[in-house]
């Protein structure tokens, strides 16, 4: 969806710093491309370029757990079992949402396999995002490896909006109208002067 989301804005003027870790699409023309390798290197990078923002929207899938130990080399079959040591990665969503003093809107994605809506909404208020966007991954026709979608979109004052299913490229464009509506309505109100 990322990929997407950043077509979908520069298709409406938005200037777009893409922050990707491996894959095989091609970056969008005219998007500021950022490759990281590690979530380590996703971490520092969004806090790198965070306060440059009006709106982040992390929608990366960057794994909750890394091993402790990497090996230089491949790890030979030994014929028995092997265990592997994991400690949680870094959380960039909820390290952005607990930060001092943010001046941007902050979009968080939430993959889920059941509860949807429920679990979306403890993430909504756990990680003090502004909006979170919902999928239900478990469905084999929509979700991640899918050319089709389905999502709900949850907003930190109670409101809510669907999205049917439909082809990535139409959710991203209108996930990028929400976000810029929100994003508006946000900057209005701390721009507001009362004399």
């Amino acid at each position: 969806m990322g990929y997407a989301i950043a077509e979908a804005a520069l298709a409406e003027a938005h200037e777009i710093m893409l922050i990707s870790g491996p894959t095989n699409l091609e970056p969008p023309d005219n998007a500021k491309l950022i490759s990281v390798s590690t979530s380590d290197e996703m971490f520092e990078a969004v806090h790198r370029y965070a306060d440059e923002c009006d709106i982040c929207v992390l929608c990366a899938a960057v794994a909750d757990y890394k091993p402790v130990k990497v090996s230089p080399t491949k790890i030979k079959k030994r014929g028995a079992k092997f265990s592997l040591e994991l400690v949680p990665t870094r959380d960039i969503l909820d390290s952005l949402g607990h930060k001092q003093d943010r001046q941007f809107v902050l979009v968080g994605f939430a993959a889920e396999t059941d509860h949807v809506e429920e679990n979306a909404a403890k993430k909504l208020r756990a990680k003090n995002c502004d909006i979170i966007v919902a999928n239900d991954v478990s469905s084999a026709d929509s979700g991640m490896e899918n050319d089709a979608n389905e999502v709900i979109i949850l907003f930190r004052n109670g409101e809510r909006e669907k999205i049917s299913r439909a082809p990535k490229k139409i959710i991203a464009r209108e996930l990028v109208k929400i976000f810029f509506n929100f994003a508006t309505k946000m900057f209005d109100k701390k721009n507001v002067t009362i004399n």
